[in-house]
This record gives C-alpha cells, sequence and structure tokens, in this order.
C-alpha cells in the first residue's frame, strides 16, 4: 500500500529540522500529520561520551476509521544516514502504542500504532515524540552535513 502521507526530516549531529511534505488531498482526510516545521538543536554533551538526547513532540497525527482494524506502519528514506533517529507515539486516542521505533535508512516500515478499532470513533489521534542522538564518534553536522530523512506513514488494514 502506498504512503497515505509524508514527512521529510533533516537531521544532523548538531542540528534537525522536521517539515511536512505535500500529501494527496483525498489520502490526507484519512492519515494526517500535524505540526508544522520545527528545530531540534543538540548542543550539550559529555566530552567522550554522548551528545545529550534531543526530543521534541510537537508533531500529531490524524487518522481515520477504517472498515477494518488496521494500524500505522513508519519508514524512512536517507541515504548515507549518519546520526540516530526515533519516533514513538504518545497519548494514543484509539489504537495500541507500539515500543519506540527506531528509523534506518533501507529498513522496512515497522509498526507505530496498531489494533486501530472499526468503531467507537471517526478520527484517533496521537502525539509523535521525535528523538534525536549521537555519539561523539558519530561526528558531527558541521564537518559531515545533516542526514535528510523522508519519513512516510502508511494507515493500513492489520
Amino acid at each position: 500500500m502506498k504512503p497515505l502521507i509524508s514527512k521529510g526530516i533533516r537531521l544532523g549531529g548538531i542540528c534537525a529540522v522536521l517539515g511536512i511534505l505535500a500529501a494527496r488531498p483525498a489520502e490526507a482526510q484519512a492519515l494526517r500529520v500535524n505540526g508544522g516545521s520545527i528545530t531540534l538543536t543538540m548542543t550539550t554533551g559529555v566530552a567522550g561520551a554522548t551528545l545529550v538526547d534531543v526530543q521534541n513532540t510537537t508533531c500529531t497525527l490524524r487518522y481515520r476509521r477504517q472498515s477494518r482494524i488496521s494500524k500505522i506502519t513508519v519508514s524512512t528514506s536517507c541515504p548515507g544516514q549518519k546520526f540516530a533517529l526515533r519516533v514513538l507515539a504518545t497519548n494514543v486516542s484509539d489504537g495500541v502504542a507500539a515500543p519506540e521505533v527506531t528509523l534506518q535508512d533501507g529498513n522496512p516500515s515497522i509498526d507505530l500504532v496498531t489494533s486501530i478499532p472499526t468503531s467507537g470513533f471517526r478520527n484517533g489521534n496521537c502525539t509523535l515524540r521525535y528523538t534525536v542522538s549521537a555519539t561523539f564518534e558519530d561526528g558531527n553536522s558541521t564537518e559531515l552535513g545533516n542526514d535528510v530523512h523522508s519519513v512516510s506513514y502508511t494507515l493500513q488494514a492489520q
């Protein structure tokens, strides 16, 4: 099944910028990402250890009830990925949140929200918690450039 909406993410060891890509209007009614563009900046850490993870929770997913029990999956495309990006669905109104997902270029789609029921609601929603992390050994975006992620969310039958 084709993704219903995609979300683009610029990610680096020092700075991450998230922004929404255009979605096809008819499909945006079934699954929609809200929150606009956000910036994550990693600025503190312990020498020889890791940088302090940075999180953002300003983006949400809104999804429509389907005729079959359904789920939302997530995947990313990021050629040459150097830094870690994770996402977790929190405050899920309808369905069950899966454990936090590590987004890795080339990996297949991973469940984000499962067991979305067919009745009892019209629209469900959840908050997306993005976490950016890196070690000093990973380098930084000033020297290596930012990772550029194209993250896809898919609403499909379970």
